[in-house]
């Protein structure tokens, strides 16, 4: 007999269906009679043997699986679904406390965990976010409207990974260099997933003051400090049910970062002046452009963190390595800011393509249109020609073969150039140049000293 407020579907061939895989029959008669309030459908398994043979049989929307069962572990199961069903969308119920277990799930393709004891709040969020997910596509349906232009292989490669793992739950982490697109990457992500419809909420790591990160972080209540005359949400409660992107993570403190690792792990924040824990439902994404492993190394970032975010890496490419895709990009940008300047686009003459295409980029795709937006402004005829877009002689490929001492030597010289170029646009105001290049203030500040740039 149906329990009271169960939603059970009219039509069974119409309702989706969950497979339930757990050896322990209570905790499947939990699931069982939650999904079944919910509208769902769900079948029930207690071993690995059993969820193979009942997914060869039927076609499922999800599936919820311990991480160990009889005859083997959850792990099994992700990787035979990945292999034979492909777009099944497979979360896991790991034990409390198991952070590895998780993110071992995670990397093995797994959409989202659970800890036990299972919350049921959790439970029917996760389900929901899994079920809402869009239909797999090709990784083509990312066009150029996106705002990720080019036809290169680097380029066509990112938009495959991107298509993959916007279809999960696991954290990212997009490495670049500044100016290469990490944000426009963590947006599609969003956009592409099952939490397209909640917010995106982007936080620049380096810019927020150390002893305000907790109370921004986390949110705070009234009169827990001087000045906190209100309640407040911090970025977490701000992106419950969403994203929440982490810009230059390498930049938070230690002492941040193990304040981090706990939400990520226990998906519960306290706000400062709290007493209790308040759950969030929160998808990380983070990016930066220095090398965290080199900072664990250095003991600068903690490994188990790095870990925790590290589950999917991405990395978007530099200007220079789409060399093929700097023409149609360039006349892209030139029209749309010939668009908002409200003139007509002029043309590139073919040896202002070429300059383009020899120069290195250093900013990358920022650069580029920081280039482009002068020379629209400075441009002495109708045309746009090589000279307008004063590009820096020196840093043409025509001069690649020139005497540079090694890699680092020219690296320094491209990087020191920039820092010039920056500083003179901005009339030596640091701050303002740390924002063109893309980087924060303090990078900027450690950039110009390793350089000797601060006489």
């Amino acid at each position: 007999m149906p329990l009271k407020n169960e939603r059970r579907p009219r039509n069974r061939d119409e309702a989706k269906r969950v497979l339930v895989v757990d050896d322990e029959a209570d905790i499947r008669e939990l699931l069982d009679l939650t999904l079944a309030r919910m509208g769902l459908l769900a079948d029930c398994a207690g071993s690995l043997a059993e969820a193979r043979r009942l997914l060869a049989s039927e076609r499922y929307h999800l599936c919820l699986t311990d991480m160990r069962l009889p005859d083997g572990d959850g792990l099994a199961l992700v990787r035979h679904i990945a292999e034979t069903v492909g777009d099944l969308p497979v979360a896991v119920i790991t034990a409390h406390g198991s952070a590895e277990n998780a993110v071992s799930a995670l990397k093995a393709g797994a959409f989202d965990y659970i800890s036990k004891p299972v919350s049921l709040d959790q439970l029917r969020g996760l389900v929901k976010s899994a079920l809402d997910l869009p239909g797999s596509g090709p990784a083509g349906d990312i066009g150029d409207d996106s705002g990720l232009f080019g036809e290169s292989p680097a380029i066509d490669q990112v938009r495959t990974l991107i298509a993959r793992v916007a279809r999960s739950q696991a954290p990212v982490h997009i490495t670049g260099e500044s100016g290469s697109g990490k944000e426009l990457a963590a947006r599609l992500i969003h956009s592409l997933g099952a939490r397209r419809e909640r917010a995106f909420v982007p936080v620049n790591c380096g810019a927020l003051p150390e002893n305000l990160m907790e109370s921004e972080f986390f949110g705070y209540r009234k009169g827990a400090f001087t000045g906190a005359v209100d309640d407040r949400q911090g970025f977490f409660q701000a992106a419950d049910g969403g994203t929440l992107f982490l810009d230059e993570v390498a930049e938070l403190p230690l002492t941040m970062q193990v304040k981090l690792l706990r939400v990520i792990q226990e998906k519960r924040v306290r706000q400062v002046g709290a007493t209790t824990e308040e759950a969030v439902d929160v998808r990380v994404i983070c990016a930066t452009h220095q090398d965290l492993k080199l900072l664990v190394e250095q003991g600068r970032f903690r490994q188990d963190l790095f870990y925790r975010l590290n589950v999917i890496e991405l990395r978007m490419p530099a200007l220079r390595e789409c060399r093929e895709d700097i023409p149609s990009l360039a006349r892209h940008i030139l029209h749309r800011l010939a668009r908002a300047a409200d003139l007509a686009a002029p043309p590139l003459t073919d040896a202002a393509l070429a300059a383009l295409q020899g120069y290195p980029f250093p900013g990358n795709v920022r650069e580029l249109e920081n280039v482009l937006e002068r020379a629209l402004a400075l441009m002495a005829g109708e045309r746009i020609d090589a000279d307008d877009l004063n590009l820096a002689p020196a840093q043409l490929s025509g001069n690649a073969t020139a005497t540079v001492g090694s890699l680092q030597d020219h690296l320094d010289q491209v990087e020191r150039q920039a820092i010039a170029e920056a500083l003179r646009q901005s009339n030596e105001n640091r701050t303002a140049a740390a924002r063109l290049l893309g980087v924060t203030f303090r990078s900027l500040r450690y950039r110009m000293a390793r350089l000797g740039m601060n006489d």
